[in-house]
């Protein structure tokens, strides 16, 4: 009984070890919207600030706008849609009054937020007047405020 105990108490020290490693290589992954409902949102995305005043001072010209805190930099973003073709759309349109954008995609699972947005992508994929782009913008930002934030 004596020869079994010590590869016995090896083993289990080194399978205590081992899982906690490989537990420790999952804790900084990001974590997945995991629902039936989850679906993948296009962010068009105005810049990336340092600080709040950067960021302020960069977004001045937009009456509506949204940000996020990653990493300690913060992203402003002009614009949300479930269409790329929309998202396309809403660059082009603040690339021809002046201003550079870069489209992000990112995962939700706020159904509300969802609904909402797919009956302004209805709106917007049927318009491209460019006061109707800017007012479509702005009424999903506010949406976001009020339903997801």
């Amino acid at each position: 009984m004596k020869k079994y105990l010590f590869p016995i108490s090896v083993s289990l020290i080194l399978g205590v070890f081992m899982a906690y490693f490989i537990i420790r290589q999952y804790e900084d992954m990001p974590a997945l919207a995991v629902s039936s409902e989850a679906e993948t949102l296009y962010y068009i995305q105005r810049g990336v600030y340092s600080d709040m005043d950067s960021m302020q001072e960069g977004m001045k010209d937009f009456t509506h706008y949204i940000y996020n805190v990653e990493d300690n930099q913060y992203y402003a973003y002009i614009g949300i849609t479930t269409n790329k073709e929309n998202a396309l759309k809403i660059q082009n349109y603040y690339k021809s009054i002046g201003y550079d954008t870069f489209l992000k995609d990112k995962i939700t699972d706020n159904d509300d937020f969802i609904n909402v947005l797919r009956q302004y992508d209805e709106l917007l994929s049927k318009t491209d007047d460019t006061e109707s782009i800017k007012v479509i913008c702005n009424q999903v930002l506010s949406k976001y405020e009020e339903l997801v934030k």
